[in-house]
């Protein structure tokens, strides 16, 4: 992650990003076996990669959505201020993570770093969790007759 500042995309920006993904993504179903993607800019010639215009494709969908899109190594070692900002939890909340270890960290003289797929595996874990939470919730409720 870098530090710079995020922006929603403007208007212009999101209406631009759905016709260039949907664009994108004829050209992609149009073409299953091309593995290479040949761009043009300025009157020259760009060969890249097909899951590079995959990428690009998605984040195309994303800004169409209006969403703000970072792109992140997936070993790429975050601050407990961004790990905390990624969850959506506080920081001390996750410098208890830590410490019960239910996260991996290492540690950068006296700061923790957490890597960047250490949360995304965390996260999924939790999403797991709470769906399961959920179910037994509705199955209780339905069983009781509470309604949901």
């Amino acid at each position: 992650m870098t530090n710079r500042k995020y922006e929603l995309p403007s208007s212009e920006e999101v209406d631009l990003a759905r016709v260039s993904a949907a664009s994108l993504t004829k050209f992609l179903q149009a073409l299953p076996d091309d593995r290479r993607a040949n761009i043009k800019m300025g009157g020259e010639d760009l060969i890249v990669p097909r899951h590079a215009v995959e990428l690009l494709r998605d984040i195309l969908a994303g800004m169409s959505a209006g969403k703000t899109i970072n792109i992140v190594p997936m070993a790429k070692e975050l601050t407990t201020q961004q790990a905390a900002d990624f969850l959506n939890v506080s920081r001390p909340y996750l410098i208890g993570l830590l410490e019960q270890g239910e996260l991996n960290h290492t540690l950068v003289g006296t700061h923790r770093r957490i890597r960047f797929d250490d949360l995304l595996v965390y996260r999924e874990k939790m999403v797991n969790k709470s769906k399961v939470a959920m179910d037994e919730l509705m199955k209780l409720s339905q069983e009781l007759g509470i309604g949901y």
